[in-house]
Order: C-alpha cells, then sequence, then structure tokens
C-alpha cells in the first residue's frame, strides 16, 4: 500500500487516514511519496500510525535549482523534513530522483552525493510522459517494469486504473469496490501505452 498524490501531506487528517489503513488486516508494507516540504511536522506522528516507509521527491540539492524546479519552494524544508523522518524511525528512507538523461547528471551525482553522507537510498526516475507514453523502469527500484507489475491505482477521485499508462478505470462509487477490484485485475493491460485521461499532478507518481 502507498499513499502519493499530488502531495499527501496537504491532505485534512492524513495522520488518521494512515492510522485507518495501517489497522487493516494484512497491510505488511505501507509506504508513503511526499516532496518533503510539511514532513518536519508530520514524520513522527505518521511513524507512531503505522507508516512504514518514505519515498521523498528530490531533484537536486541546489537551493537555488530547487527553487527554478518547484516554483519557488524552500530545500530547507525538505531537508528538515528527511532529518525528521530519520529521527522517528523511518528506514529506508528513499529520495526519488527525476532524470532527464541519465543517473550521471549533475542533479543526479548531486542527489547521490548527499544520500550516501545520510545513509539514504536513490531511485532514479527519467522523465516520463503519460500523453505520449513514454516511460521506463525505475533505477534502484522496481517502478515501470511492466512484466512484473501487480499494482492498481486508486485516485482521490474513486477511480481504480490497472495501470498509470492507460485509460483504463473504474468507478468504485458507481460498480462498487469489490466489481472495480475484479474488473482491474481481469482487464490489467500487460504493458503501459498512453494515458490521455490523465496529467501527473492529479493523479500521483
Amino acid at each position: 500500500m502507498r499513499l502519493t498524490g499530488g502531495e499527501p501531506l496537504v491532505r485534512k487528517g492524513i495522520v488518521q487516514l494512515v492510522k485507518m489503513i495501517s489497522d487493516i488486516p494484512g497491510i505488511k508494507d505501507f509506504g508513503m511519496t511526499t516532496n518533503g516540504i510539511l514532513l518536519e511536522k508530520f514524520a513522527l506522528d505518521l511513524f507512531d500510525a503505522g507508516l512504514h516507509r518514505l519515498n521523498i521527491s528530490l531533484d537536486t540539492t541546489d537551493p537555488v535549482k530547487f527553487r527554478e524546479l518547484t516554483r519557488g519552494g524552500d530545500i530547507s524544508f525538505v531537508l528538515r523534513g528527511i532529518e525528521a523522518a530519520k529521527k522517528a524511525g523511518f528506514n529506508p528512507i528513499k529520495l526519488n530522483c527525476v532524470i532527464v538523461n541519465s543517473s550521471s547528471d549533475a542533479n543526479a551525482l548531486e542527489v547521490a552525493g548527499y544520500a550516501n553522507k545520510n545513509d539514504l537510498e536513490v531511485r532514479y526516475i527519467h522523465y516520463m510522459s503519460l500523453s505520449e507514453g513514454r516511460f521506463s523502469i525505475v533505477e534502484g527500484g522496481s517502478g515501470g517494469d511492466c512484466p512484473k507489475c501487480s499494482r492498481l491505482r486508486l485516485t482521490a477521485d474513486g477511480k481504480l486504473k490497472p495501470c498509470l499508462f492507460s485509460n483504463l478505470e473504474y468507478n468504485i462509487r458507481e460498480i462498487g469496490i469489490e466489481g472495480a477490484f475484479n474488473q482491474a485485475v481481469r482487464c490489467k493491460p500487460k504493458s503501459g501505452s498512453v494515458n490521455s485521461n490523465n496529467l501527473f499532478h492529479n493523479i500521483g507518481g
């Protein structure tokens, strides 16, 4: 189980939601992907509520570049959030670094150096496009490997998607949770193609 975004930490009652999910029998691996801006405030409460793992988006460690990439963001909030997560007991903590060319890009090397100094793991995610069907296997992770993928994605508006790079989706409000899961599993494509119905900011990464 993974909570992603948009940004999950802006959701009202996020700690209570984490607690509700972690209390479900059978949940053995429970993670969250966050931009880290609000993590300093929530890290300890999330850990105590039952969250197991964190992936934190970090494409550069340069404050100026970070401000440009995030349209005004302050990297100090993210770095303090990472420290708070370490103190809370999260392990492992993984950094999601989006790369345009390769993991030897300057920004990627900066992130790798920071990770090595702070006992963190790095996952390099090649730049993707839903509408163009541009995706690849994540370096240091398992995402993007279609033959091995068993993931389903539930969007914030109640659509269950069997593949991020597909227009297929099943509305749990209309056909029920069991019906949506049955159809999503049965119709999961062998490989991703294109998704012309969604954007990353409203479906998550």
